[in-house]
């Protein structure tokens, strides 16, 4: 039985360590149902999806296909930037989040919606890329890489505006992006972002000379989230910060 609602969880600026926990939970959970539901299917019951938006404190996190050689701080230095450095099982190198950014975490089961990991990321990058098109941003993807780009066509001058990185475990996903709106750019001096030596990041802010309202560009990337997967968001009391 395929459930397309979705628990929206607006968590505000909370602590990597803290919403990794809770999308962990919400993972558990989720796979514990499918495997029950698998074994007793007389008495199956729908999974939940959710998605959580967020900002971290300032936080490199480092995904399990990366190397540590792309974090340029040493660890001292990094209490001292007021900073922290996670390792963890998404996929992708290393990323950098911070305050100003919209952190997207979907724990949606894909057999709710369609088993393709690659529509997926599509359809994630999609939404940032309509996102920025709303504010008169050209975005798009450049081939073999991850993320949404700005000069993604001429590429004279690539620049990063969205990083991706997830994970799958029986068509349930965890992890997702990091949206630069008004991002302090200076912390990614600190990383390779991505392991990607030769292109440099951006943010709405950057490019549009302003920083945009974080409120009104939720629920932009909300809106086409809902479009594109078809699917109904409903506001979650439950993990309100």
């Amino acid at each position: 039985m395929q459930n397309r609602v979705v628990q929206f969880h607006k968590l505000g600026l909370i602590p990597y360590e803290e919403a990794l926990e809770l999308q962990k939970s919400l993972f558990d959970q989720t796979v514990q149902l499918k495997i029950a539901n698998r074994k007793e299917p007389e008495n199956e019951q729908p999974t939940e999806n959710h998605l959580l938006f967020c900002q971290h404190p300032h936080t490199y996190t480092l995904g399990k296909s990366g190397s540590k050689d792309n974090l340029l701080i040493a660890d001292k230095d990094l209490e001292a930037k007021g900073a922290t450095f996670h390792p963890i099982g998404r996929g992708g190198d290393i990323t950098y989040h911070g305050p100003g950014q919209l952190v997207g975490y979907p724990i949606l089961d894909l057999d709710n919606f369609f088993t393709d990991i690659h529509k997926y990321l599509r359809f994630l990058e999609e939404a940032i890329i309509l996102t920025c098109g709303d504010y008169g941003i050209e975005a798009g993807r450049i081939d073999g890489l991850t993320g949404v780009w700005i000069d993604h066509i001429e590429q004279k001058n690539p620049r990063k505006i969205c990083a991706f990185g997830v994970k799958a475990s029986r068509w349930v996903t965890m992890h997702g992006f990091a949206f630069n709106v008004s991002t302090d750019l200076n912390y990614f001096g600190n990383i390779v972002p991505c392991g990607i030596t030769d292109k440099d990041v951006t943010s709405l802010e950057r490019e549009l000379g302003q920083a945009p309202s974080m409120e009104e560009v939720e629920e932009k990337v909300k809106g086409h989230l809902a479009q594109l997967f078809e699917m109904t968001l409903e506001e979650s009391k439950t993990y309100q910060p």
